[in-house]
């Protein structure tokens, strides 16, 4: 039976999951029986995993700059900044510390142009790089690339370690065959055919559906249920995990089975987080150390305009 649900997530971080009937359809074949298993909700199991680290990136865009060049007119840029990190959870201690944190900054420029940028004050220093287009899009969309490349390497690094890696948002290819998770809080695609879609809906909290794969998209999925919040929809609660290729099946299984078990228990809370229980606690503890690094942003433009006007005198 329909009904009307109004959305946990606050309204500026947009929609955890758009109507379902809205979604659009996935790419290429879904494989729902590379698991062997009856397609029902399978129970999470904690296989005593001791370190896991949690792996995330935060953007800003610090300002927008104009090179003035008479003859092709007007060519648009900006410096932005982001910062890369990791929450190491040692479940032996237990104990959580933010670790490998680092912010880079960056002065692109469409059009094939760069220009350096003076040392500002507050210490900033922008590496200068460019887009060869005219599209200003662009410069998010480099700035943003960058952030996620910053973000693989240091997932790929941990794992490589021996620590099993949860990583915001979809595995960067190509993703070794390491002990990693892309994990996904909001749905805007339609991976799984009618009645297999309607497993997610009967996930409870601590639960999961068999894994499956996507012609073309080279990753195992599946769905896990965080927690079931009061008066949400049949998805509230849900995201979507991605393991690479490349490792054996019985193995992503097993991972599989992990999540299920261990991510409800950093599931956030609506009172804390505003995009709860997606926003897993460690994830956003380390977005607001990240953004912490950035800098006050009133204060990174001033010192910007201070020293590009100063270089300009």
């Amino acid at each position: 039976m329909e009904r009307l649900v109004v959305e946990g997530w606050a309204p500026e971080y947009g929609a955890s999951v758009e109507p379902i009937d809205d979604l659009a359809p996935s790419e290429g074949s879904v494989d729902v029986t590379i698991e062997g298993r009856a397609w029902a909700p399978i129970p999470g199991a904690d296989d005593g995993v001791a370190a896991i680290a949690f792996v995330d990136g935060v953007r800003r865009v610090d300002a927008r700059l104009v090179l003035d060049d008479p003859g092709r007119g007007p060519i648009p840029g900006i410096c932005g900044s982001y910062g890369v990190g990791a929450v190491l959870w040692d479940r032996t201690v237990p104990r959580s510390e933010i670790v490998d944190a680092r912010v880079e900054r960056l002065a692109v420029l469409t059009r094939g142009r760069s220009v350096p940028i003076p040392p500002a004050g507050l210490g900033l220093t922008y590496r200068t790089e460019s887009v060869p287009d005219d599209d200003p899009g662009s410069l998010i969309e480099h700035l943003h690339g960058q952030m996620r490349l910053g973000e693989a390497a240091l997932a790929e690094r941990l794992a490589g370690d021996g620590v099993f890696v949860v990583a915001d948002g979809p595995l960067y290819e190509p993703a070794s065959a390491l002990e990693q998770i892309g994990y996904v809080k909001s749905h805007r695609v339609s991976y799984l055919p009618g009645e297999h879609g309607a497993i997610v809906a009967e996930l409870a909290p601590g639960e999961r559906t068999p894994l499956f794969t996507i012609t073309g998209y080279r990753r195992y999925s599946w769905y896990v249920c965080l927690a079931r919040p009061a008066g949400g929809h049949s998805w509230s609660g849900i995201v979507r995990c991605e393991a690479p290729a490349g490792l054996a099946l019985d193995r992503v299984a097993t991972l599989a089975d992990r999540t299920a078990a261990v991510l409800p228990l950093v599931g956030s809370q609506p009172h804390i987080d505003p995009r709860a229980p997606q926003n897993l606690v460690p994830i956003a503890a380390l977005e607001r150390d990240l953004r912490h690094r950035l800098g006050d942003p009133g204060l990174v433009l001033r010192s910007l305009r201070s020293a590009v006007q100063e270089a300009a005198a």
